[in-house]
């Protein structure tokens, strides 16, 4: 284990996905706490190009909020599930966002505790979402389902004791209308940005369509807080010519802890697992710790001016 981990080995064995083969999963927790938010922040992690690390980024950023104690939720709204893979949840014959967006049904219904992780939880979903928008086409207020669900959940835990620290939203590469849910429900956007250059393209689309929420008055206190590299290849110009664009664009945004090209990060979720817990050493891993760690930062308030928490930038 890296240095400043502890692991707290359960009887959590389950078997994986497609191989046959059990893995026991272990409580992991840092030895130092991350700082609690002053409020519930509510994150769409979110970009208009698919491909871009927006499911990897959602579901690992989670993961290493709830080791550093936090209370954090995911919420899957896109119909292929994959952050469900990663979180070790069988979407099989289980109510989830659709039934939330579409029937009704509370948030506290249909969440799921993710093995490992104490509180860690998430809101399944299955191919069954990609029928949510036609279902809601008719609907009053159809852009704000997810607001009013999530707003009844956040405050029944938070009168019961249990606030939530995080919610994090991982919306589909789509402008329709489980986008625009996340969207009206969410404080602040965090934008991976793959190191390419049509990854920055999708930044545009998804500012023009901040602005066009916010024209409306869905939600107009929505921000761009955080701004995350992924799949950095330092061996390339193109990589470093788009981090530093990004550096340029988005100076405050920007959390300059790139996240590299890594075997680890694609293969953990084939065992039902994020990088976190699959293999925590991993560069991919100790990127997106860095990366929670100072997400945490800024939500609690605390000034620091080493954005980096020790770990270089490209």
């Amino acid at each position: 284990m890296p240095e400043g981990w502890l692991d707290i080995p359960v009887d959590d064995s389950r078997e994986t996905s497609g191989t046959g083969a059990s893995k026991v999963v272990g409580i992991r927790r840092l030895k130092e706490p991350m700082p609690t938010p002053l409020k519930t922040r509510i994150i769409t992690v979110a970009n208009q190009k698919g491909g871009v690390g927006k499911t990897t980024t959602t579901v690992n950023i989670a993961a290493a909020l709830a080791m550093g104690g936090l209370r954090v939720v995911v919420i899957d709204l896109d119909p292929q599930g994959n952050a469900c893979t990663a979180l070790g949840i069988d979407r099989k014959d289980i109510d989830g966002a659709f039934d939330v967006l579409v029937n009704g049904m509370a948030i506290e219904e249909v969440i799921r505790k993710v093995s490992g992780f104490p509180h860690l939880e998430c809101v399944p979903a299955d191919i069954t979402l990609q029928h949510a928008e036609v279902n809601m086409a008719s609907f009053v207020a159809r852009e704000l389902r997810l607001r009013s669900a999530l707003n009844t959940f956040l405050e029944g835990r938070e009168a019961a004791g249990e606030r939530i620290d995080y919610v994090i939203i991982d919306c589909p590469p789509s402008l329709g209308l489980l986008t625009m849910n996340s969207l009206a429900a969410a404080h602040e956007i965090l934008i991976p940005i793959q190191c390419e250059y049509y990854s920055l393209e999708g930044v545009t689309l998804l500012k023009n369509t901040v602005d066009e929420i916010t024209r409306a008055e869905l939600n107009k206190n929505l921000v761009i807080s955080t701004v995350v590299l992924t799949m950095f290849d330092s061996r390339t110009k193109l990589s470093t010519d788009v981090a530093n664009d990004v550096r340029r664009h988005f100076p405050d945004q920007l959390i300059d802890i790139p996240v590299p090209r890594a075997v680890r990060v694609s293969e953990a979720p084939a065992f039902w697992q994020t990088v976190m817990t699959y293999d925590p050493g991993s560069p991919g891993a100790i990127a997106y710790m860095g990366i929670a760690r100072e997400i945490a930062r800024r939500g609690s308030g605390i000034t620091n001016n080493n954005t980096n928490n020790g770990v270089h930038s490209a």
